[in-house]
Formats: structure tokens, sequence, C-alpha cells
């Protein structure tokens, strides 16, 4: 994805000079927040060459392209919703009130926002949904590069603190390792009550509800701005 999409042209002919692409990332870990980036990029500079749906690069890949995204990016922001929220709302819900604090967070006014997938009813802010806008949109891409690439990194760090469950390696997904670590270390206050049960069956899962609902935004504090 070498370029501007077709969609974000279309947008820029209709006026919209400012657009804002928007992703998330972590809806299907057993660990860990769900977080989201919105980003605006200059619409006056060409894409940076390599981008692309973050699930399409390597490791390396993602955190090179990082770098120069948020050099040239005008303006990002990220949200994230916690463990707890995740197990109140649901995750799709979760997902959403990741994606609307990181829209709320843009120190400047977008003209059109674009997000990845389907029309968001609860989302409460004008947008336009492209189903695999990941890969077809430059501004999702960026958006799904930058949130990939900080989740990561938020797990990494929790795993110095937890190593049992390989987080910096699996980012909390459920990997023969995560599993192993579950099954022999139990459930720490990052995990998803909901989403671990069939690794420890009986658990009441109270030690999962130790996270508050705004300790997932303020565990990004120094993620988000270290790319």
């Amino acid at each position: 994805m070498p370029r501007w999409s077709s969609i974000e042209s279309e947008l820029r002919s209709e006026g919209a000079r400012l657009i804002a692409g928007v992703d998330e990332v972590g809806r299907g870990p057993l660990a860990g927040p769900v977080v989201a980036c919105a980003i605006v990029m200059p619409p006056a500079r060409r894409a940076i060459g390599g981008v692309d749906d973050s699930k399409a690069l390597k490791p390396r890949e993602r955190e090179r392209l990082a770098i120069l995204i948020r050099a040239q990016a005008i303006e990002i922001s990220l949200g994230a919703a916690s463990v707890r929220e995740i197990a109140a709302l649901n995750i799709y819900q979760a997902t959403v009130l990741a994606m609307r604090r990181a829209l709320l967070r843009l120190a400047v006014t977008p003209d059109a926002v674009l997000i990845d997938g389907k029309p968001i009813r609860t989302l409460e802010i004008a947008h336009r949904a492209v189903v695999g806008g990941d890969r077809r949109c430059y501004s999702v891409a960026c958006a799904s590069i930058v949130a990939k690439v900080t989740r990561d990194r938020l797990m990494a760090s929790l795993s110095v603190r937890y190593p049992a469950y390989g987080w910096a390696q699996n980012s909390g997904y459920g990997t023969p390792s995560h599993l192993a670590g579950l099954r022999s270390a139990g459930l720490t206050a990052h995990h998803r009550v909901g989403f671990c049960r069939h690794v420890t069956p009986g658990s009441d899962g109270s030690s999962c509800y130790a996270v508050g609902t705004t300790d997932a935004d303020e565990l990004l504090d120094g993620f988000g701005d270290s790319t």
C-alpha cells in the first residue's frame, strides 16, 4: 500500500482535508487491554513506503514504520479499554470505547473519520467504515501499525512483572506457552476471565478484577510516545 487509497482521495475531493484513520488491536488475547489508535497523516505528503495492515508485517518492520509514521503524523492519539471494562461491556463494546477515547483525544478536528470494519452505531462519532480498511486505506493502516507496536510494547513490559506467560513473545494471545503459564501459575489481574475459563475451569476470576477502569489508559503512558 505505497499510496493513499481511492477512498481517501474521494473524501478529499469532497472537501475533507484532514482524515483520521482509526484501528484497534487486542480483541482476541487472553490478557491485556484492547488498544486503539487514531491518526491524522499530512495530506500533502506521499504515503510512506511499506505501510500495510500491521498483521501482514513482521515485528521489526512494524517498529521501523512506526517511527516514520510518528515523525510525519499531524496528530496521533491512543485509547484503551481495561480488562474490567472488557468484562463489563463485552469485547465489542470495549473496543468501541477504546476507539472513541482515541478519537476524542485528537488535538485536531478531522474532516472525516475512517475505521476498519463495519459501521459502529455506538461509536457516537460520524465515520465511514471500510471492511478491510487496514489493508485498503493508508491512514487506517498507519493507525493499525502504531496501535500494534504500542500494545506489544505494553505487554512486553508487563511480562517483566509476570514472566510465566511469555507476553513479550505472544502479546497475551493464547499460545501454548501462555496456556502452560496459566495452568502452572494461574490468573493475573491482567487476564480476561471470560476468555480463560476453558484453560482454568472452576475459577471465579476474582483476581482478574483488580485492574481499575482507567488503568488500561494509564498503562499506555510512556508507550505511545516511544516509537
